[in-house]
Parts: structure tokens; C-alpha cells; sequence
């Protein structure tokens, strides 16, 4: 028999106080409201017979006279082949319209896979995106941020990486956006054809703050479930600073005492707990995590980016529209260039990236006024096409036709003997005179 509480000691914001006995953290409530309605709350914190709970709503017309039932369990998602193409808010409630979901219970936040469950990554996730594909590889199991600032188009970056990708199951975690980007990713998935296969959890700016915590376990406990079904699933959490600055506000709230800029000192591990699910299933499927990380003021030395960077393997720095290739680095690319994919890929992909850290001084001198040689002029034109051609978020290639594009480019500027490339390449891909 369920034991029932009429006493709320204490509230403040979305959460109450009650005193109660043999409960768990995490567990779930009932909260009966005196005008018949009926809301839902998560154990918190337990300190005695004082425990405190979070409401999935706003506690506005919750009185202290309300009563409260603990359900013995915790929060958990429901999942089914009938959530693919679906939308849901960040307690898993559906918010497009359609039915009740029906489906296997999942408990959220369970253990990381065990360690000899897990494959050393070894495939390529391709994206059709050059500046990821050649130069920084996505690699199966991956678990990598994009690093930005407010303004840039990184939920457009994550729109074109869910159209294109080769994953079976795309899943959308969305914290704080506003409508006009939840709409987008709606539009998105609808004219690109990639709806059948992507799941929708969004936490909208005006939902409650407790949503905006549970979105990216709610992914991910769907997408732990679908990999080991022998389904590789491509998580894609937007924005875990969002996430990061709800774990602050709650903390502020219960009185905790603050750590570096106001964020908990479990910062670091509630980011991992979500970034270690990322895996490469033996014998089964895969998680891989994007992840974006918007930077107050572009500071890289936040407290969220800094976390996230010993956490993460790499990180795609998107900057002024671009992913930049000398703030960008994947530490998994060199499982797989040369290795699943073509044996240039490796020298095409480090020559280019030189020539253009060497147009960058040619650059300089041009802002200078000074008078520029030719290998200086050649250099400039090279940047231009580079940046026309690869870094573009505009550009939609495959691995195999970015990397013969890049030698296209390389042959319209350079003489083969410039571009420090072994001459057993260039004789195989060095394009002819006709073609270049």
C-alpha cells in the first residue's frame, strides 16, 4: 500500500521539500492538487526524512496541503520501432499530436556498457561534410562536441550531418531552443526525407527546467536500447551548455555551494555520465555523440567547454560559419584514414591543410601592402578555393569525390613538385593536364 504525504514543508521555484521515509533518488511522485489535476516530481536530493523533489511543471496552484505519493520507481522511457518519426517533450510525453507511445520500459540513467562489450571504434560515420569527412573523421562510437558561440548555424551543421548521414537511427535531443529552431529541425527532417528514421526530444526555453535535464537521457536511453538491436544510432544533443546551466540554476536553488562560476562541482561527472554512453557494441550496434557546446562570449575556458574537453575525443570548432581546421580535431580520425578509406587520404588531406596555414601568411603580407612573389599569389589563390570549396557548410560530397576535388585544386594552383606529396600519389592521382 502506497503511503501518502499531506504536508509540503518547503518550496521554492520547481521544488518541493516534504519529509518522508523510504524513498530513493530519482524516484517518482504524484502530486494530487486540491482542484482534482495531477503532476509528477523526481526525488532530488535525501538528507534524513527531508526529501526534495522536482516538479515537471511549473508549482504554481501547488499548496502546502497537497498531497504526494512516491511510485516506487524511477523515470523511465518507452521504447518502440513507433517512436521513429515521432516528437516528444523531455519527460517523453509526445508533443506532436499523435498517439500514446506503447513499448518496452527503459530505465534512464543505468551503467555505461561494460568495458568488454566494447569495440576499439574502427568505422567511419560519413557526414558528406569535407571539412569533418576529410580532415577531421567522425568515427563509429565517437563521442565529440561543436564548439561554438550563439549566432553560428550549428543546429544547421547538426540538420545537414542527421539528412546525411549512413547511421540507421538519428535521435535529436534538444535543450532550451526556441520554437523557430525546434520548428527548423521539423521542416528539416520533413523535406530532406530523413523523418522515417530521426527521434525528436525537445525541452522548448518555456518548458519546465527539470525537462531540459532529462532530454539527453532520455535519448540516450532509447538509443542504448535500439544498439543493441544491432542498430548504429547517431545521438545529436543540442545545447549541452544549456543543460549544464539547468544543473546551475537547481543547484542554486537547494543552497549548494557553488564551484567554478557558479556551475556544481558534479559538473564534470553529470557530463560524463551522458558522454560515456557512447559505444561500439561487439557483436551488436553502435552509439555515437554529437554534441554542441555554445561558449559565453566565445571562452573556451568556461567551465562547460573545459569540462567537456577532457571528457570528449575532440571537438569541431564552428567559427564565423565555418568549421575552422586549426581549431578542430577528431583524436579517432587515424583509426580510419588510409585504414577503411583510400590510401591518399591521408597526404591529400595534411597537404592541403599545410598550403593553407601557409596562405595565411600570404595573407598578412597582402593586408600589409607588401608586394607579393608568385608562390605568394598562388598561395592566395589556393585559400580561395579551398575555403569555397571544402570549407563551406554549403558543400554536400562524398569522402571519395571531396578527395579528388582536393586534388583537382591542388593541380589548378600548385605544380605537382610543390606540394610535398609522395611522388607515388601523384603519379596515381595527380589529376592530367586535360583534367585539372
Amino acid at each position: 500500500m502506497k503511503k501518502i504525504y499531506d504536508r509540503i514543508v518547503d518550496m521554492r521555484g520547481n521544488l518541493l521539500t516534504v519529509n518522508a521515509t523510504n524513498v530513493g533518488l530519482g524516484e517518482l511522485a504524484r502530486i494530487y492538487k486540491k482542484n482534482g489535476e495531477e503532476t509528477f516530481a523526481s526525488v532530488l536530493s535525501i538528507d534524513g526524512e527531508k526529501v526534495t523533489l522536482q516538479a515537471f511543471e511549473n508549482t504554481r496552484g501547488i499548496s502546502t496541503h497537497d498531497r504526494i505519493s512516491f511510485l516506487g520507481k524511477q523515470m523511465e522511457a518507452i521504447v518502440s520501432d513507433s517512436l521513429l518519426g515521432r516528437r516528444f517533450d523531455g519527460a517523453g510525453e509526445p508533443i506532436d499530436k499523435g498517439p500514446s507511445m506503447v513499448g518496452e520500459h527503459v530505465q534512464l540513467n543505468s551503467p555505461s556498457f561494460n568495458p568488454v562489450r566494447r569495440v576499439i571504434p574502427h568505422d567511419l560515420v560519413r557526414t558528406n561534410i569535407p571539412m569533418i569527412d576529410v580532415f577531421n573523421c567522425l568515427v563509429k562510437s565517437q563521442k565529440i562536441p561543436i564548439f561554438s558561440v550563439a549566432g553560428e548555424p550549428y543546429n544547421a551543421l547538426l540538420m545537414r550531418i542527421a539528412n546525411q548521414t549512413n547511421a540507421d537511427i538519428v535521435i535529436i535531443g534538444g535543450m532550451g531552443l526556441r520554437f523557430d529552431d525546434y520548428q527548423a529541425f521539423i521542416d528539416n527532417a520533413e523535406k530532406f526525407g530523413s523523418l522515417e528514421k530521426t527521434i525528436m526530444f525537445v525541452h522548448q526555453a518555456t518548458d519546465p527546467i527539470v525537462e531540459c535535464l532529462l532530454v539527453p537521457d532520455m535519448a540516450l536511453a532509447c538509443a542504448e536500447k535500439f544498439a543493441v538491436q544491432d542498430k548504429d544510432v547517431l545521438v545529436l544533443l543540442t545545447d549541452m551548455t544549456a543543460f549544464a546551466d539547468a544543473l546551475k540554476e537547481i543547484a542554486i536553488t537547494m543552497d549548494q555551494v557553488p564551484s567554478n562560476r557558479g556551475y556544481p562541482g558534479s559538473l564534470y561527472s553529470d557530463l560524463a555520465a551522458r558522454y560515456e554512453k557512447a559505444v561500439d557494441i561487439d557483436g551488436s550496434g553502435s552509439i555515437t555523440i554529437i554534441s554542441v557546446t555554445t561558449m559565453p562570449g566565445g571562452d573556451v575556458t568556461n567551465p562547460v567547454p573545459d569540462n567537456t574537453g577532457y571528457i570528449t575525443e575532440g571537438q569541431f570548432y564552428l567559427h564565423e560559419g565555418r568549421i575552422d581546421p586549426f581549431g578542430s580535431l577528431s583524436r579517432l580520425k587515424q583509426q580510419v584514414i588510409g585504414k577503411v578509406t583510400r590510401e591518399d587520404h591521408g597526404d591529400i588531406a595534411n597537404a592541403q591543410i599545410r598550403l593553407y596555414a601557409e596562405s595565411k601568411k600570404a595573407r598578412e603580407r597582402q593586408a600589409m601592402g607588401f608586394k607579393l612573389s608568385g608562390w605568394f599569389e598562388k598561395l592566395l589563390h589556393y585559400a580561395h578555393l579551398f575555403e569555397e570549396r571544402m570549407m563551406s557548410l554549403e558543400v554536400n560530397l562524398t569522402l571519395e569525390e571531396a578527395l579528388n576535388l582536393g586534388w583537382k585544386t591542388l593541380a589548378e594552383c600548385f605544380e605537382s613538385n610543390e606540394v610535398g606529396i609522395k611522388q607515388t600519389l601523384i603519379d596515381k592521382y595527380w589529376p592530367k593536364s586535360d583534367d585539372a
